[in-house]
């Protein structure tokens, strides 16, 4: 029950914050086309990439005041490696902690818009292993149009940013494997 209240509880509050929001229209992630990855220097040798394949998003965008606000979160236990060991090991107490912290989430704290209505970048709160930190996405891509099959708008963006595992706690073997690491998402988001 704990965790399911630890997942809810983000969506809830956003939910309410949202509804307050005048103008704003409301999108929700489409989950086939959307995750989260994330990539670092193994030892010098290769640039590896893990993904976090469950990851939810509550879009609030309001375009001609030029605002938004964005909530994520990711569910840990999605992590995908390709190997099994692998997977349980940054999920063990070592990295992750998957079991005391379930969920690591996205709290936006502003939107930077572009000339023609683009969002090209998201500031906002990280929350890894309960441990915050201010980030800025950088968005590469940002698109709106009528979905084809849904009939709706739909937004999607591509975005990163650069941080160092040390502060969430992740630094197990730094500087053997790298503490600067890339965090990127790629969103798809449906309008409600």
């Amino acid at each position: 029950m704990k965790r399911l209240l630890q997942r809810l509880l983000p969506a809830l509050v956003l939910g309410l914050a949202v509804t307050t929001a005048l103008g704003a229209d409301l999108y929700l992630s489409d989950p086939d086309h959307t995750f989260a990855w994330f990539e670092y220097s193994h030892m010098g040798l290769s640039v590896d990439r893990e993904r976090f394949d469950k990851v939810s998003a509550t879009v609030s965008l309001d375009l001609q005041n030029q605002t938004g606000s964005v909530q994520a979160s990711i569910d840990v236990s999605s992590l995908s490696t390709g190997s099994h060991l692998f997977n349980q090991l940054l999920l063990s107490d070592a990295f992750f902690d998957a079991a005391r912290y379930p969920v690591i989430t996205f709290q936006s704290t502003h939107f930077t818009f572009g000339r023609l209505d683009n969002v090209t970048a998201i500031d906002g709160d990280l929350t890894i292993k309960g441990i915050t930190r201010p980030v800025t996405l950088r968005v590469s891509n940002y698109k709106c149009m009528m979905h084809p099959l849904y009939h709706r708008p739909v937004c999607g963006l591509n975005a990163s940013t650069r941080v160092q595992r040390s502060d969430f706690n992740l630094g197990k073997y730094v500087p053997l494997i790298t503490n600067d690491i890339t965090v990127d998402v790629s969103i798809e988001a449906i309008q409600r």
